[in-house]
């Protein structure tokens, strides 16, 4: 399975509609064949430009995933929009991921749970989502989470539970907590035995320095690939079979307690 991780910066200059169409040439000349390609969290509008969010909220069939459709189609492959600000059912908005499949159709869509708060607008304008669930590809089970997400090991767990073996996490994580972003995706990879396709924001918009490093990190925690901080498209090749034969191999999962809540609990004076 060959990827393509998107690095896209969002700056305040910028228009969004500018920008789609930038992002669109971007990603049809990607020259080699690939099997998917993924963008990053709310590239369109730019994580931290929170006074756009209503007035650049759109549908799951909008233009952002409108373009990306067309580029599915005709490439033939798989397209992860990142994420929009979606706004549906009674103009309420959420922070929606979208999977597109190689007919260009929306094959999957998750809207993100843990809507952040820290010194971010996000919480106050969007709801959370409140499902989960995957989505099977030719390589494998694939699900989706969104930035924030990677801090909540418990939102992981019950995905593989419920069947993940490919995790596209698209992200605006800012540089100031860059090593945070290497450590979880990494943990999350190497707790779930799981691949974690992430694909992170980068350059500076509304003040904030975002981190890039996109990544691709195995189910043995083995990162395959790891972008810098500029703009542009990092390409690798995964082995899908590896999660079974890990999974086979260290059985750790088999020893993950379904709930741990039914053991005992109480405090020990030494």
């Amino acid at each position: 399975m060959k990827i393509a991780l998107a690095q896209v910066a969002s700056p305040d200059s910028e228009s969004p509609a500018h920008r789609l169409e930038r992002v669109r040439t971007l990603l049809t000349d990607i020259t080699e064949p690939v099997d998917l390609i993924v963008l990053p969290e709310l590239w369109g509008i730019g994580y931290g430009h929170f006074a756009d969010y209503r007035s650049a909220g759109e549908s799951l069939h909008g233009p952002t995933v409108q373009t990306l459709s067309k580029i599915a189609a005709e490439r033939h492959c798989y397209v992860h929009a990142g994420t929009i600000v979606e706004r549906s059912d009674g103009d309420r908005l959420r922070n929606t991921a979208v999977l597109i499949g190689p007919n260009g159709r929306i094959i999957h869509h998750y809207s993100k749970i843990h809507v952040f708060g820290y010194e971010s607008l996000e919480a106050k304008l969007l709801e959370p989502g409140k499902q989960i669930h995957t989505t099977e590809t030719p390589f494998g089970p694939m699900a989706a989470t969104t930035c924030y997400d990677l801090r909540f090991p418990g939102l992981w767990t019950e995905l593989v539970r419920i069947g993940a073996k490919i995790v596209v996490v698209p992200a605006a994580w800012p540089a100031a907590r860059r090593e945070h972003w290497q450590l979880l995706t990494s943990a999350r990879a190497v707790d779930n035995q799981v691949f974690v396709i992430a694909c992170n924001a980068t350059g500076t918009h509304n003040a904030v320095e975002f981190g890039g490093h996109s990544r691709i990190v195995d189910p043995w925690g083995t990162v395959i690939a790891e972008a810098g901080t500029a703009e542009g498209i990092t390409i690798a090749d995964i082995d899908p079979g590896s999660v079974d034969r890990i999974r086979t191999e260290f059985p750790v999962l088999r020893d993950r307690l379904d709930d741990y809540s039914i053991l005992d609990h109480g405090r020990v004076s030494l």
